[in-house]
């Protein structure tokens, strides 16, 4: 019998996902940079959740 570990959770995708939803609602607010920021800090937190859910 194999000793098989549930697969990993991917969180990868949020800290791509994040910065390009913060540009479109900054673009939309006329300040994009903040926007692509903020997108950044949310998904890296968002992903780093999930890392430290999963190792559990």
């Amino acid at each position: 019998m194999s000793d098989r570990s549930p697969p990993a959770a991917a969180g990868g995708v949020l800290i791509a996902i994040g910065p390009l939803v913060g540009v479109a609602i900054g673009f939309a607010f006329g300040q994009a940079t903040p926007g692509f920021l903020i997108g950044l800090a949310a998904g890296g937190a968002a992903a780093l959740l999930i890392w430290l859910k999963d190792r559990r």
